[in-house]
């Protein structure tokens, strides 16, 4: 059983940065593609970014935002530069144990608990 873990949101200015990060337990970490989607009050969650052999962003993010993960410490990362207040809402990681990957939240079987964002004008 694979679980999730994010941490290290909170409250920034607009322009500031932040970086999340998601800690993964069970299973091979190594293995998995990983994804972070997000879901502001009263949207549908979206999807942010992923990895899976390579790197790929949603256009509002991309050139702002960078995913990496550490295998040692089976942890993915997501560095968030220039935020806009646009940016804030709860913030999740996600695991795709087939290691495929994608921007669709359903290819994704398991999910943390999230991490609330916010970001002030």
């Amino acid at each position: 059983q694979v679980q999730l873990v994010e941490s290290g949101g909170g409250l920034v200015q607009a322009g500031g940065s932040l970086r999340i990060s998601c800690a993964a337990s069970g299973g091979t970490f190594s293995r998995y593609a990983m994804g972070w989607f997000r879901q502001a009050p009263g949207k549908e969650r979206e999807f942010v970014a992923a990895w899976s052999g390579r790197t790929y962003y949603a256009h509002s993010v991309k050139g702002r935002f960078t995913i990496s993960r550490d295998n040692a410490k089976n942890t993915v990362y997501l560095q968030m530069d220039s935020l806009k207040p646009e940016d804030t809402a709860v913030y999740y990681c996600a695991a795709d144990l087939r290691g495929l990957g994608s921007q669709w939240a359903y290819e994704y079987g398991y999910w943390g608990q999230g991490t609330q964002v916010t970001v002030s004008s």
